[in-house]
């Protein structure tokens, strides 16, 4: 490296975001991430010994998955390759493979790999690294904001260790925004600036645990308030406020947070929970949500969880369905409010769901036949075989029931429906027990 290349590296990271001038070097800097990186955790015992396997980090945006990348790299003796999936080839994974080859054959050196947003590499692409992860050519650190068993080829998950990063707590985010301000190495300390307390605590809450997200309103703040009488930069409640100017909302429509999330919102209808159900469907809606994914969870939810105990549930859902596709947004969002509202205090019952997964189960596992007076007795020698011969018409009879076996003789004393207690089960279970009587 020349002087003039010396010179442009050290101008780049003096003009770098303040959260990648920040980033630790050293296991003990990290903040934040103690279930994984705490003295006596596995992942700091191996990368304090060198002896690290391969890993992939997941978690949501800002919780430190490229910082650790870089810890390791500090921490070790292998060779350190990075590349980013989003614009990274099958080229660039080439090159990488042959330069560890030859390494590993001359010198008996490791490479570790670290493939950043691995998620966005393709089935082929991760199939391309199945083989030189295996034999140890290369050792393979992942960073995805996605979940990895949904995202990451199922071979790659098995030859590695999965570490789950968390949003960083609000004292961690406190942390980094103090050590922003006065670090006058790495951080903004030079500026001579001081932040309130109310304005710390601001960031600190509203920053929803991503790191960068904090210390990118704190810089802006920093870089764009004048200076004080007193010659020093003051960042306050107000200056805070108008550097973060909305909270973050962390939904990632094919990541964690929108399983997470509509996991939440139907685990609140099914728990008559109404106001928790309006809460998750306009968090939903706010992010951007696609309107019919949506509707079709509600109409899910009407019949898994409501069912019979009020059949309105599932008409009522179905509407809403065909009403937001004919509307759209904004106002789609008032149909589905009510539609929620409804399924979450609607008296429930899962009847429908447990009647269907018994037959199921029965079906898989025992072989019948339909009995013979059920059978179609319409085409040409089937009374001569006795198909149909000794059927009842249900609407000969009183109350249109007629006593007589409909299911397999195999399973003729199976129940698969057991009616709840609830709503209208109630009643058709108070009919079925005096038919069956």
């Amino acid at each position: 490296m020349d002087l003039f290349e010396y010179a442009r590296e050290k101008q780049q990271e003096k003009e770098a975001p303040l959260a990648s001038r920040l980033r630790p070097e050293t296991l003990e800097e990290v903040v934040g991430q103690q279930h994984i990186i705490g003295k006596g955790k596995l992942l700091y015992r191996a990368i304090k010994a060198d002896k690290l396997g391969s890993v992939i980090f997941y978690g949501p945006p800002g919780t430190g998955k490229t910082t650790l990348a870089r810890v390791i790299a500090n921490s070790t003796k292998s060779e350190f390759c990075q590349i980013n999936a989003t614009v990274a080839g099958k080229k660039d994974m080439e090159e990488v493979v042959k330069a560890a080859k030859e390494r590993q054959g001359m010198y008996q050196k490791k490479t570790i790999l670290f493939i950043d947003e691995i998620h966005r590499f393709n089935k082929g692409q991760q199939d391309y690294l199945l083989p030189f992860v295996e034999d140890g050519t290369v050792t393979l650190i992942g960073a995805t904001t996605e979940n990895p068993y949904f995202e990451v080829n199922g071979a790659l998950i098995s030859r590695s260790s999965i570490f789950e990063l968390k949003p960083l707590d609000k004292e961690d985010i406190r942390t980094l925004l103090l050590r922003a301000v006065n670090d006058t190495e790495k951080g903004m300390g030079s500026y001579h600036a001081q932040i309130d307390e109310d304005a710390l605590e601001f960031l600190a809450d509203l920053a929803g645990g991503d790191a960068r997200n904090a210390l990118k309103a704190i810089e802006l703040g920093i870089l764009t308030t004048p200076r004080s009488e007193d010659g020093l930069i003051h960042i306050t409640l107000d200056v805070a406020s108008e550097c973060i100017q909305k909270r973050v909302v962390y939904y990632d429509k094919k990541g964690d947070n929108h399983y997470d999330t509509i996991s939440a919102f139907i685990k609140s209808m099914r728990g008559s929970d109404p106001d928790a159900a309006v809460y998750y469907l306009a968090k939903m809606l706010y992010a951007g949500e696609d309107v019919k994914f949506i509707a079709r969870r509600i109409m899910i939810c009407a019949s898994e969880d409501v069912g019979n105990a009020d059949p309105m549930a599932l008409t009522v859902a179905v509407s809403a369905a065909q009403a937001v596709e004919r509307v759209g947004m904004p106002e789609s969002q008032i149909i589905l409010s009510q539609a929620v509202l409804y399924i979450a205090t609607a008296k429930k019952s899962n009847s429908a769901v447990n009647a269907i997964s018994a037959a199921m189960e029965n079906v898989r596992h025992v072989k019948t036949t339909v009995p013979s007076h059920l059978q179609d007795a319409h085409y040409g020698g089937s009374a001569k075989l006795g198909r149909g011969t000794g059927y009842q018409y249900a609407h000969d009879y009183p109350n249109h029931y007629a006593r007589q076996q409909y299911l397999p003789d195999e399973i003729k004393n199976a129940r698969f429906y057991e009616p709840g207690d609830l709503g209208c089960e109630k009643e058709r279970k108070e009919w079925l027990e005096q038919l069956r009587k």
